[in-house]
């Protein structure tokens, strides 16, 4: 489309775009004309709003915002999670993953050392390492990809955090390297022969563990699309450890890497948890930046799970000790997908109440 003086409708938004004034005034009405418009089974987001704020970012190559908690959060605009950040409503309470968040803090203040596969730009790490900053605590993130590795520098940096380990290695069942295939936060690992030019190296959490001289990790978090399995077979030292001393687990699963048809409890990745005697749930989230209000946690029991739809992914809670869940104020639902989403106003998909 192109209007008299010949520039297209994205090129026009590019230049509007660029002044952070008018940028911020638009992604606002979006937003609410999303909210207004929205109607079950259409996806606003994905078809109307999302790609013009995507334009109006053309020549924005980062976001910066402020969290209600005072972090200050910077992320390349490379991605949808980049993009539900921008669009996200003030007050900011998270980057991305609102629950996912709400429960990685709430373990992080019970915790000295947390491990952060795929860390990214530091969505989950920099507020982890705020919350573990009173206790001492330190956060050993490994992330890959330059541009995201650079962002979760300046996040730590620029909240005064001296607690974020930053290591340019990815983690896996054995150390070597690895290839990525995809782009940004969709790259998916692959174990490769040797090194080459696009090669990244690996190690495991237990060799990592064993090196840093920590003894003790009370929590993992992993987001690196579809390794999980292979990263947590690399921590089987602290996987086996008893209840009091083994670490919680937050791990991401996705239909596009593992096959769920005989239902999650029977995937090698779950097993791989169980077997070591760990209780497993399935954490109700949106993957987007959704203010949840005083919506309870939420998680699934996985013996009745919702999973039909698209191949989607989801973050599965590991424990040793299920007590937590009732600490934690989680509430246990049966028959409802973990997948939540604005689009699908069935109670399938939308966060329950108390």
């Amino acid at each position: 489309m192109t209007h008299d003086g010949g520039a297209t409708l994205n090129q026009t938004l590019a230049e509007i775009g660029h002044d952070a004034t008018a940028r911020k005034a638009l992604i606002e009405a979006l937003v609410a004309w999303e909210k207004r418009a929205q109607r079950d089974g259409v996806d606003l987001r994905e078809t109307v709003t999302g790609p013009l704020v995507d334009a109006l970012h053309a020549r924005v190559p980062e976001v910066t915002r402020r969290l209600a908690s005072g972090i200050v959060f910077t992320m390349p605009y490379k991605s949808k999670i980049a993009r539900e950040f921008a669009m996200g409503v003030e007050p900011l309470t998270h980057v991305w993953e609102p629950q996912t968040t709400r429960l990685l803090v709430a373990l992080a203040e019970r915790s000295r050392t947390i491990v952060v596969g795929g860390a990214y730009s530091g969505d989950h790490a920099i507020p982890m390492a705020r919350a573990i900053a009173p206790r001492n605590g330190r956060v050993h993130c490994f992330e890959l990809q330059p541009a995201q590795l650079g962002a979760l520098k300046t996040n730590a940096a620029q909240n005064s955090l001296d607690n974020v380990v930053v290591n340019a290695v990815g983690l896996w069942d054995r150390e070597g390297f690895i290839a990525l295939s995809g782009d940004d936060s969709h790259a998916s690992p692959q174990w490769v022969a040797e090194r080459g030019q696009n090669s990244f190296p690996v190690t495991t959490i237990d060799r990592y563990a064993q090196t840093a001289g920590i003894d003790r990790i009370d929590l993992i978090m992993l987001d690196i699309e579809g390794g999980e399995e292979c990263a947590l077979s690399g921590a089987a030292r602290f996987l086996e450890l008893p209840a009091n001393d083994a670490p919680h687990v937050v791990f991401e699963i996705h239909r596009a890497y593992v096959d769920w048809s005989g239902g999650i409890e029977r995937t090698a990745l779950a097993q791989l948890v169980l077997s070591r005697g760990y209780h497993l749930f399935a954490l109700r989230d949106f993957q987007a930046n959704v203010d949840m209000g005083d919506a309870p946690l939420e998680m699934v029991d996985l013996k009745s799970i919702h999973l039909e739809g698209p191949p989607h992914g989801f973050n599965l809670f590991a424990t040793k000790r299920p007590e937590i869940l009732s600490e934690l104020g989680v509430i246990l639902r049966e028959g409802v997908s973990p997948k939540l989403l604005r689009h699908r106003l069935s109670p399938l998909h939308q966060p329950g109440r108390r």
